[in-house]
């Protein structure tokens, strides 16, 4: 009795696979298919929550481009050109806020976390050559103080007030 039902079971998850398998093969979708600013998940809100970004970046020079959900991620890839699309939250967290009262109304929340993700342009590669440029160098060191290029942007800063 127990090898019958040993290889039903077995039948049942083969063929399960089987039928999973068939539903994705050949499917394609696009990175930025999956981003909806509409979508709802139908609970409502009890309360606020942290603003929270998904990066749309530029993969070379063709029209295609790949959506990463964390900045760890674009770096790996090297990214040099980025958006920041809101998935999801109601206010700016405490850091958040910081970044964009450091930028001084030079930049916005949105381009200070597109400007976190990409590596090798930007703030990132270049000189400060102006008070907007260092307010908004100063806003992205407080948004994203573990970039990989943090060391060349506050030489940066530190060589724009000398």
């Amino acid at each position: 009795m127990i090898t019958v039902r040993r290889a039903i079971a077995a039948s049942v998850l083969v063929a399960a696979g089987i039928g999973l398998t068939g539903c994705t093969t050949g499917a394609e979708s696009e990175p930025e298919d999956s981003l909806d600013p509409s979508a709802t998940s139908g609970v409502s809100a009890s309360g606020t929550s942290p603003i929270v970004f998904a990066f749309v970046c530029s993969v070379g020079s063709s029209d295609r481009t790949e959506t990463y959900t964390t900045y760890s991620a674009v770096w790996a890839d090297r990214r040099t050109d980025c958006t920041a699309e809101r998935i999801t939250g109601t206010e700016m967290s405490s850091q958040q806020r910081a970044a964009v009262d450091a930028a001084d109304g030079d930049a916005t929340l949105e381009e200070l976390a597109a400007g976190c993700a990409v590596q090798g342009s930007g703030r990132w590669a270049g000189t400060i050559g102006s008070a907007a440029e260092a307010h908004v160098a100063a806003g992205l060191l407080e948004y994203c103080p573990g970039h990989p290029e943090t060391a060349h942007l506050r030489d940066a800063i530190a060589a724009w007030r000398s």
